[in-house]
């Protein structure tokens, strides 16, 4: 029987790490989240985010702006958030409107400020092995990688080239000396590629796009996707009954990544209090 990774379980250990630094810091980091329209499920996601850092005795803030907001009356909203002393962390919840530039804004947080790690600033660092705050959901997949297997000498697959997930995660998983491989949507005969892998990371946004005939005896599996179904379940980009099957460790979804990504974002606040001092 496979090992079922409890993103769950791991977050709240995590959490209660955090919750106690936080209880003996002077001043409470602060975050802001900024959330533009309804979309339901960036409501959902950022509902989350602020009860999870109140939780954690962290102050927070949220901005809830139409979603025919202008790109110049968001713009200066950030600005205002860079220069607030006690917002430590501003977090822009996507996906963005399509008539606001996602680049554009996410580019206008202060590197310092960037609990994300999406601005050009942060990924660089990344790139070059020096970052301090790296993408949450990436940090969530390594670590829960590290609680079951080493990295180093591994052949990792990653399946997805997103700047969010995709790029960053193959860059720590480089820089914890596997051997990374990248596909994407143009790549032909995927399965010759996922069936080689001893780690595979897969965040494609396809749901069940990987079949148990494409994954590697024994190998660790992340499912980073997150997709709802016409009978309104979600699921990942793994098919899981049948992938749990060959796998030594694998994420299920929901439960897995997801859980993990906040636990990572706190921490992350918590590096941005780091830089202040």
């Amino acid at each position: 029987m496979p090992k079922i990774i409890d993103g769950n379980k791991i977050r709240e250990k995590i959490l209660s790490e955090l919750k106690s630094k936080i209880s003996k810091l002077k001043q409470k980091p602060g975050l802001a989240i900024v959330l533009v329209g309804d979309n339901p499920a960036s409501q959902i996601y950022v509902n989350s985010k602020e009860s999870k850092c109140k939780e954690m005795g962290a102050y927070c803030e949220r901005y809830g702006l139409p979603k025919d907001v202008s790109e110049m009356d968001l713009l200066k909203l950030i600005d205002e958030l860079n220069n607030n002393p006690k917002i430590h962390g501003i977090l822009v919840q996507l996906p963005l409107p399509k008539h606001l530039d996602e680049k554009l804004v996410t580019n206008s947080i202060l590197p310092g400020k960037d609990v994300d790690g999406f601005t050009p600033s942060s990924l660089g660092s990344l790139m070059s092995g020096s970052a301090i705050i790296a993408p949450a959901t990436p940090r969530a997949i390594i670590y829960l990688i590290e609680s079951v297997t080493k990295i180093e000498g591994k052949h990792a697959v990653v399946v997805g080239r997103s700047n969010i997930v995709g790029k960053p995660v193959a860059m720590m998983l480089l820089e914890r000396n596997a051997t990374v491989t990248i596909c994407h949507s143009k790549t032909k005969g995927l399965e010759n590629y996922t069936k080689q892998a001893d780690i595979l990371v897969v965040a494609c946004g396809s749901p069940k796009m990987i079949k148990v005939d494409m994954v590697k005896k024994g190998a660790v599996v992340i499912d980073v996707g997150i997709n709802r179904t016409a009978g309104n379940k979600i699921v990942g980009d793994v098919d899981f009954d049948s992938v749990k099957e060959v796998a030594s460790c694998i994420t299920p979804v929901p439960g897995g990544v997801g859980p993990m990504t906040i636990a990572m974002l706190m921490d992350n606040l918590l590096k941005a209090v780091e830089l202040k001092k």
